[in-house]
């Protein structure tokens, strides 16, 4: 039997906030699409960071494919940790200058003018599976509406075929049209790769477009409570 993608059991971390960061039990199966409601963003900071290794639990035992975080013993093992997670986040800046696909090769090269020939295919393609416009290609990412941004954002993030796709409140920018359509395309790519998602969000509609469980997080207790409105919702939206 496969392990999961992520375990996390009786997890606790202190962050500065009013109490921390605790999850009794979260469990993620390969492939599976999950949504987590309840972090604010200083929390889903903690979290992924946690899940990603970059810090460990004071308590408990974060797993990531069967092995614990706790177990990495140099920078080289935490870079392979990393590499597993295609991370949408705010806190991934762009290059405000360069150009849309410029920003989609940053995780493939560093020489972007010119481009290498694999890299600059690549790039289109991770821009024509988020469905933007060429016409958006070549120019200043800057420039780009919120919508488009937040497909490169997601795009940037696939470029290196993760098998977790690990987003932070991507909706926060979003106009309320661009909600769902992005919520399922996320899904629809991830469901085509065979992907897991781990999506930390406050939008209800967002988590029920791109999730097969949403979880509500109890701070006091650290339990997980499954949703069944949202999984209702999710049902109407497809």
């Amino acid at each position: 039997m496969n392990p999961p993608a992520l375990d996390l059991s009786g997890v606790s971390k202190s962050y500065g906030g009013l109490r921390p960061l605790r999850i009794l039990r979260l469990t993620v199966a390969a492939g599976e699409h999950v949504a987590l409601i309840g972090l604010d963003q200083p929390m889903a900071e903690v979290f992924m960071n946690l899940v990603t290794g970059a810090s460990l639990p004071e308590k408990g035992e974060v797993s990531v494919f069967g092995h614990p975080t706790t177990a990495i013993a140099d920078g080289a093992e935490w870079l392979a940790v990393v590499d597993r997670f295609g991370i949408v986040t705010e806190r991934a800046v762009f290059l405000e200058a360069l150009t849309l696909l410029q920003n989609l090769a940053v995780p493939l090269t560093l020489d972007l003018e010119p481009m290498p020939d694999d890299v600059s295919t690549r790039t289109a393609e991770l821009a024509r599976e988020l469905d933007i416009p060429r016409s958006q290609w070549e120019q200043p990412v800057g420039k780009l509406d919120a919508a488009t941004r937040t497909r490169a954002r997601i795009a940037r993030a696939l470029a290196l075929d993760p098998p977790v796709i690990l987003l932070d409140h991507p909706t926060a920018a979003l106009d309320r049209a661009d909600v769902v359509p992005i919520g399922e395309q996320v899904r629809s790519i991830a469901t085509r790769r065979g992907a897991a998602i781990v999506a930390v969000t406050a939008d209800r509609v967002f988590a029920a477009s791109v999730a097969d469980r949403v979880l509500t997080l109890e701070g006091a207790t650290g339990r997980l409570r499954e949703s069944r409105r949202s999984r209702w919702i999710g049902r109407l939206l497809r």
